[in-house]
């Protein structure tokens, strides 16, 4: 059930995005479910192996690395879904860094919610 549900939250937060980041569209709901659905897949996929190979590198900028590699999943996944377009690589940036902080308010509703 908490699949679906962050899955949903995910969709949601990709149009939130779309609606406050210049340059970062979004067709439908459809769209984003899909995004949001090819995105976690590559998460769970490629960006470990990402995260491995940069390490020296995120090593170096204590962390802040990690920024661009969600970036550039994101940018990634844009090639593939047919209803996102992002206009620039900065962009991807400003999304990923929303993404993010919507994933840590998820996670910490989420721990509250199993707790009680």
């Amino acid at each position: 059930m908490t699949i679906i549900l962050r899955w949903v939250i995910n969709a949601l937060a990709l149009l939130a995005a779309a609606a406050i980041i210049p340059g970062f569209h979004i067709e439908s709901f459809y769209a984003a479910l899909i995004t949001a659905l090819v995105l976690g897949l590559v998460n769970a996929l490629v960006r470990p192996i990402v995260l491995i190979l940069t390490l020296p590198v995120t090593i170096v900028t204590l962390g802040l690395f990690v920024f661009v590699v969600n970036a550039g999943m994101l940018w990634f996944v844009s090639t593939m879904v047919k209803g996102l377009v992002i206009d620039s690589f900065l962009t991807a940036v400003l999304a990923a860094i929303f993404l993010w902080a919507v994933g840590v308010i998820t996670n910490w509703f989420i721990k509250q919610a199993e707790k009680s």
